[in-house]
């Protein structure tokens, strides 16, 4: 049992938070609305099935691959400031 200043069960408390936090992020970057029929980028046709698949698709499949390439990965951080503090 741990004692000091939080209270039991604040660390999973924060790691709870943490998730939550990267799944609305990762929620509010789905697209929304309407698909288009031909890629914003590249004017291809973009297949019925992605359309279906992904609502509010606005591109073909190579021109969001290569936008995903091209952004940075989101980096691990908890709240305690280091990625192995939980560890120790």
């Amino acid at each position: 049992m741990a004692v000091g200043w939080s209270r039991d069960g604040a660390v999973q408390d924060q790691i709870d938070a943490t998730v939550e936090e990267a799944v609305e992020r990762a929620r509010s970057r789905l697209p929304a609305g309407e698909s288009l029929t031909h890629c914003e980028e590249c004017e291809a046709e973009i297949p019925e099935a992605r359309r279906k698949a992904v609502p509010g698709v606005h591109l073909c499949v190579r021109c969001q691959s290569e936008r995903e390439k091209k952004q940075r990965p989101a980096s691990g951080f908890n709240r305690r400031g280091s990625k192995d503090s939980q560890l120790k």
